[in-house]
């Protein structure tokens, strides 16, 4: 059997571009599956420290609210309410929370004041939950006020003004 003379085959340069053209599908497709597998961990991690921030909130308005006497302080700092909830709540060292901030309600004003001249019996505490790595911070306000309970079922409270 003899060749067609038309028939010459593949050159090189058709190859070449072939490869080319398959190289650069394959490194957008890697490309593109490694970007999902990022943002799928921050994802991931932003969930779990908006859990953990939520959780932080309502340990210390639990601990606020319960318990004889009453855990509110006046005029507190950052470190008062601490230790409420764990500073790693995962257990281990991937998450860290923290009090941020507290200001306190100024009735004369009507607003929150980094200063606390009189504390008014409500606070705003500012709450931070980030991952070891910076990639994630969850922030939450949580507002407390003193507890005003009955002197007979919590003789050791004071009485509300």
């Amino acid at each position: 059997m003899k060749a067609d003379p038309n028939d010459r085959g593949e050159t090189l340069i058709e190859l070449l571009v072939t490869v080319i053209i398959v190289g650069v599908a394959v490194v957008a497709l890697v490309g593109g599956i490694a970007t999902s597998v990022r943002m799928s961990d921050i994802h991931r991690k932003q969930a779990q420290a908006g859990a953990y921030v939520r959780a932080f909130g309502e340990a210390i308005e639990n601990s606020v609210s319960t318990g004889a006497p009453t855990k509110y302080t006046a005029c507190a700092g950052t470190a008062t309410y601490s230790t409420a909830y764990p500073a790693h709540p995962d257990g281990g060292t991937a998450y860290t929370a923290a009090i941020t901030a507290v200001t306190y309600w100024n009735p004369t004003s009507n607003a929150f004041a980094a200063s606390c001249t009189t504390d008014s019996g409500v606070q705003k505490v500012s709450l931070k939950v980030s991952t070891s790595d910076n990639k994630v911070a969850e922030t939450l306000d949580v507002i407390i006020r003193k507890p005003c309970r009955s002197t007979t079922d919590f003789p050791s409270e004071s009485p509300c003004a």
